[in-house]
């Protein structure tokens, strides 16, 4: 079989097994694209999209938005063909050295220092008119940071998808995320990942593109 067979098939089988299961319309490409990525139907229930999230997030990538994750597997995971359809581009500043050594100095992860890097670099774009929104896959600390930023006025995301996986500070993160008024996709719960964050994004690009 070709590959759009079986990611053809594959969704075949999803809607199959959600059998009777009423999905938003809007959310429903993201619900299964997540569920495609992952093979974990939990996702039908746990992701949370904030009201005209979808709408926001397409007009946001139709308009050329820039998208920054917080680890180079999200950045490596987002179809870049798509996202320069619309002429937006991926960052990931956790690689940096100069992340590196700011995480070194203030005492702190270098996701939060990655997020720092990215309203230093990126802050002005919202005001010409080029909307930024940020994929948290990993890091709950990125996601605070990148709140706080927003509260600071430093950051104006467009959108942000917020996944982080684990134990520590992640239930907390997402929940700050949900209560912060900022347009978002979140995994609530412990779950979450790369993957989820990458596939989250995709969906919306193939929304907003096509494939």
């Amino acid at each position: 079989m070709k590959p759009m067979e079986i990611e053809e098939k594959s969704f075949a089988i999803i809607t199959a097994e959600l059998g009777d299961r009423q999905l938003d319309e809007a959310a429903a490409p993201i619900i299964k694209r997540v569920i495609h990525t992952t093979a974990d139907f939990d996702y039908a229930d746990s992701l949370y999209f904030s009201p005209g999230i979808v709408e926001v997030a397409v007009a946001a990538l139709r308009g050329g938005a820039d998208i920054v994750s917080d680890t180079n597997m999200v950045k490596a995971g987002i179809n870049k063909a798509a996202l320069g359809k619309l002429n937006g581009d991926v960052h990931c500043f956790m690689a940096d050295a100069d992340v590196a050594e700011a995480a070194k100095q203030n005492g702190t992860t270098r996701a939060v220092a990655s997020m720092e890097k990215a309203a230093e670099t990126l802050a002005g774009r919202p005001l010409v008119g080029r909307p930024v929104a940020f994929a948290i896959g990993n890091a709950p600390t990125a996601l605070l940071r990148l709140l706080e930023l927003t509260r600071e006025g430093k950051l104006s995301p467009a959108f942000v998808v917020g996944a982080p996986v684990g134990f520590v500070n992640v239930v907390e993160s997402k929940q700050a995320l949900l209560e912060s008024g900022v347009p978002c996709i979140v995994a609530r719960g412990r779950k979450g990942g790369s993957n989820v964050a990458a596939a989250i994004c995709n969906a919306l690009l193939y929304l907003a593109a096509g494939r």
